[in-house]
């Protein structure tokens, strides 16, 4: 009974500091996110099917290999994409689960994208303009992490919310 609880709470605690390393990422936060969907299943107060931690294994590990192959920083120096790229995830992913919670992840997809393309309009986000390039690989490269991570996050915030025991 009480590991249990120490379970939830150290789930709950790493999908908290997930949720924070979207904002500052000096760790990729998809890393916490998975550790705290596992810590929340083995506390038995919510259940997830194994595909899940298959599936967002596989693509955890994709995040990190793309943040060790990728230069450190922002090519113009600061971090204010970070915040345009987790807000418009979380919301995105929000508004997916009062759709259906099938449109949680396709909500993360397009919220991302579109706070990306927020970014860009911004003045530190001018060379990262619509045509070129550098959007789809800005995309890819800071946009999975944050896609993965919030999808996790929405999962668990799913499994409580529809699996409560």
């Amino acid at each position: 009974m009480i590991t249990t609880k120490i379970l939830l709470i150290a789930g709950i605690v790493l999908m908290a500091l997930a949720l924070v390393l979207l904002f500052k990422p000096w760790l990729p936060a998809a890393v916490p996110a998975y550790a705290g969907l596992w810590l929340l299943h083995l506390s038995t107060y919510t259940t997830f099917p194994q595909w899940i931690f298959i599936f967002y294994g596989v693509a955890t590990l994709m995040v990190m290999g793309i943040r060790y192959l990728q230069p450190k920083g922002e090519p113009d120096g600061k971090s204010t994409g970070n915040l345009y790229l987790a807000l418009g995830a979380i919301m995105g992913c929000l508004l997916g689960m009062l759709v259906e919670a099938r449109f949680m992840v396709f909500g993360t997809i397009l919220g991302t994208v579109l706070g990306q393309f927020a970014f860009s309009k911004t003045p530190h986000g001018t060379w990262l303009r619509f045509p070129k390039s550098n959007f789809i690989q800005y995309l890819c490269a800071k946009g999975l992490a944050v896609i993965v991570a919030v999808a996790m996050m929405g999962i668990a915030v799913e499994g409580f919310v529809f699996d409560i025991k």
